[in-house]
């Protein structure tokens, strides 16, 4: 009941719902109240602030710093390991896809990424974290292992842990199975320096790997840096998202 409370509440604070949410209270102070005042303040700055969130110059400028914390992971940078721990993330499972599209969001490029640096450290096995969807009855886990094993790894090289519900249950498990053995953990850049900390805290020490970078330094069209997007409120929604992650984590370790 705690986890779905706080997956609730936690969404409900990420900005489209937020702000829908504020400018729903200003037109009910507009239509029913001589708070008329009030009502345009607070209409005008939710206006505000989606526009704001919705523009790439703005949204990939809060989300850098945060993916930019750990560097690509690259062959020469550590000694090979033995496992690579791929964080699950957002899912479907239709059998009659491409097991590929069952991956959605975040989760294909943590896979991909995973794979690549399961191909630079032969002999390593990978594993796949993540638990059900209410009503799915399969894992993130093990759509994503029918996902690496449709691209080529092995069934033996593949592990599954199906049961985790957020981060700090896979820090968790991931210790339980492996114990303090070399790993490389890959999620996606805005999540590695939340779940790096949460790795921390059960007294692991993975070599960080980061995927799904969003935020985008190359150039753009004119238009593409002017007109609000849902692609740019998708980016600033991450940043909300961790954000609120940082300070339940922090909060929880009090």
């Amino acid at each position: 009941m705690l986890f779905m409370l706080k997956k609730f509440v936690g969404g409900l604070l990420l900005p489209l719902p937020f702000l829908l949410l504020l400018m729903a209270f200003a037109l009910v102070l507009l239509w029913f109240t001589r708070w008329q005042k009030m009502g345009k303040v607070c209409f005008s700055l939710s206006w505000l602030i989606l526009t704001l969130l919705s523009l790439q110059p703005v949204a990939d400028s809060l989300l850098r710093p945060i993916e930019n914390t750990y560097p690509t992971y690259q062959p020469n940078m550590a000694q090979p390991v033995k496992y690579i721990v791929v964080l699950g993330g957002g899912y479907t499972y239709n059998p009659e896809w491409a097991p590929s599209s069952n991956l959605i969001n975040n989760s294909l490029p943590r896979v991909t990424e995973g794979i690549r640096i399961y191909r630079l450290n032969p002999g390593a096995k990978m594993i796949f974290t993540g638990g059900k969807a209410l009503t799915n009855p399969m894992s993130t886990a093990e759509v994503a292992a029918k996902v690496a094993v449709s691209l080529g790894v092995p069934e033996n090289d593949i592990l599954t842990l199906d049961t985790p519900r957020d981060t700090q249950q896979e820090a968790e498990q991931v210790k339980a199975l492996i114990g303090q053995q070399s790993m490389v953990l890959v999620t996606s850049a805005n999540h590695l320096p939340r779940a790096m900390i949460f790795f921390h805290q059960q007294g692991l020490t993975p070599i960080p790997a980061p995927a799904n970078q969003l935020a985008i330094d190359s150039p753009l069209n004119p238009w593409e840096r002017i007109l609000p997007s849902p692609q740019f409120l998708a980016h600033s929604e991450r940043v909300w998202y961790e954000t609120i992650g940082r300070i339940w984590q922090w909060l929880c370790s009090r």
